[in-house]
């Protein structure tokens, strides 16, 4: 069952926890979105598919209120960081959605949003970089005739800035 196949009066059916998860995932539809229920992050859908084939999990499903079972797959949260760079390395874009209160005190739904988005151009954590490389972020800033421009080589932590005017 993929997520573009629900059709709207599936969207009545769907578990309050399913529903929060789609509503996050329609925000970051360019990316795998890993959920955080307890102690793993879960992933739904298209998002279960392609992980479990990149990182070799089992593909198991979850009752959703649906009469199929959604497609779902997961990590333990402690190791996450042994996952990402594999979802990363195939150009994937990941997005991470923790917890934002305590489970055990939480009145209904737990409180979740997105707290970091990892994509190939922005990875800075040690363990995902070539050593052997230089790796590079940079960003352009326009207002008005002016021109901002600076980069940082995050091997390094060498950073450059400059600005433009063409007055």
């Amino acid at each position: 069952m993929k997520l573009s196949e629900l059709k709207e009066e599936d969207f009545k059916k769907i578990s309050p926890m399913m529903s929060q998860y789609i509503e996050t995932k329609n925000q970051y539809n360019d990316c795998i979105l890993l959920y955080r229920i307890g102690d793993f992050y879960e992933m739904f859908f298209d998002d279960a598919e392609i992980a479990s084939n990149i990182l070799e999990l089992v593909l198991t499903g979850k009752d959703c209120g649906l009469s199929e079972r959604a497609p779902m797959c997961g990590i333990p949260f402690h190791s996450v960081e042994s996952y990402i760079p594999r979802l990363v390395s195939k150009g994937h874009k990941v997005a991470i959605c923790e917890q934002l209160e305590d489970a055990s005190l939480a009145k209904g739904l737990v409180k979740r949003d997105v707290i970091r988005i990892i994509t190939p151009g922005t990875v800075i954590e040690s363990n995902m970089l070539d050593d052997r490389k230089n790796n590079y972020i940079a960003a352009i800033y326009k207002k008005g005739l002016c021109y901002g421009y600076a980069y940082c080589d995050v091997s390094t932590g060498e950073f450059f800035a400059t600005d433009i005017s063409s007055r």
